[in-house]
């Protein structure tokens, strides 16, 4: 993803709660999870094939679910 484009979808990713001091924990980078949902579209993985470089695929899984339920 290009900075540009990150730049584009940042804005519509929601503050995490944690950002916000109301509670829970980080989740990392929003762009490294963002990387991950889309390397796993594009080559349809299944979330356990996550490469290492990439968050843990529960990480990214959780992500991609709440993301899913906000919108």
């Amino acid at each position: 993803m290009t900075d540009a484009e990150w730049a584009a979808v940042r804005l519509l990713l929601p503050v995490p709660a944690w950002f916000q001091r109301q509670g829970g924990r980080p989740e990392g980078c929003h762009r490294q999870l963002w990387d991950a949902i889309r390397y796993l579209v594009a080559g349809g993985f299944s979330w356990r094939a996550v490469p290492a470089d990439f968050p843990d695929w529960g990480r990214v899984y959780a992500f991609s679910a709440a993301g899913a339920s906000t919108g």
